[in-house]
């Protein structure tokens, strides 16, 4: 059976257009960029990312793909997240929020001269809090091939209300 192996050529090019469709879907007001980056466990390694935020889909509810990469070892993760998530507003503008979604993840191994690559399904559970100001921190729960553990923080850049 012939495995789907997406290249590194493609896989920027493709997560970009992935990005900018979902990012199109609500008012441009209400959206938002931002950047995290943190450490997993299982496997032992630093990441840093970049998500779209879009505005509320429903009250509280909003849609945040994001991209991010994995490096440590002989080994190195990227992955595209389709993440959902739900926020419960908390006292001075902080807010729990918790969440998911399925991810695609690019796998590189390197031992010696052989690079290999091959893409797989992975899945999330998110918890964090954020703050009103777009400083968050979570931790998220991964099954398949995602990281077992994965704790980061970051900052959500939105256009300020009139």
């Amino acid at each position: 059976m012939p495995r789907f192996v997406l290249s590194s050529r493609r896989f920027i090019p493709v997560c970009a257009c992935l990005v900018a469709i979902f990012g199109c879907s609500s008012a441009a007001r209400a959206q938002g960029i931002g950047f995290q980056g943190g450490a997993t466990i299982d496997p032992n390694q630093v990441f840093i990312g970049t998500h779209l935020e879009t505005g509320q889909l429903m009250p509280n509810f909003r849609f945040r793909p994001g991209i991010d990469g994995g490096f440590g070892g002989n080994y190195s993760l990227a992955s595209v997240n389709l993440e959902f998530l739900y926020a419960i507003p908390l006292k001075s503008g902080w807010a729990l929020y918790q969440g998911g979604g399925p991810a695609i993840v690019l796998e590189r191994t390197t031992a010696g001269n052989l690079h290999t690559t091959s893409t797989h399904a992975g899945t999330f559970l998110t918890f964090g809090f954020a703050n009103e100001n777009g400083f968050f921190t979570e931790f998220k729960l991964g099954g398949g091939h995602s990281p077992n553990l994965k704790f980061g923080a970051g900052f959500t850049i939105r256009k300020k209300k009139p």
